[in-house]
């Protein structure tokens, strides 16, 4: 083998660790931050709301995000339409990006992108 081809070889394999390394912490706390930007991918709005309302709209069967509770402080994350965000009196909105004004939220909701029929 090539000196050159051997270098080349290092370092995809060098890579090739580092990737799955990567890939392995994904549920541990080297991945949070992944999946919050996952989240907050799938979302077209986010609105900063008050405790109760959020455990209402979980307690109506709306779905949570379990990677509000890796955070630190915890929040509770919850996926909701738009339309039954928009009744609720203490909604209000924040861009959706890693923001000092998201993340010091202590809970969220935050609004799926509409699908066509």
């Amino acid at each position: 083998m090539t000196p050159s081809v051997d270098r080349r070889l290092r370092e995809q394999r060098a890579r090739v660790l580092i990737r799955s390394l990567d890939y392995r912490q994904r549920h541990h706390a080297r991945g949070v931050w992944f999946r919050l930007r996952r989240v907050l991918a799938d979302a077209s709005a986010a609105y900063v709301i008050a405790e109760d309302d959020a455990r209402q709209l979980a307690a109506e069967g709306c779905r949570t995000e379990s990677v509000g509770g890796a955070l630190e402080p915890q929040k509770l994350i919850v996926i909701a339409p738009s339309g039954r965000i928009a009744m609720i009196a203490s909604a209000r909105q924040v861009p959706v990006r890693l923001s000092g004004e998201l993340l010091a939220a202590k809970c969220l909701a935050l609004a799926p992108f509409e699908t066509a029929p």
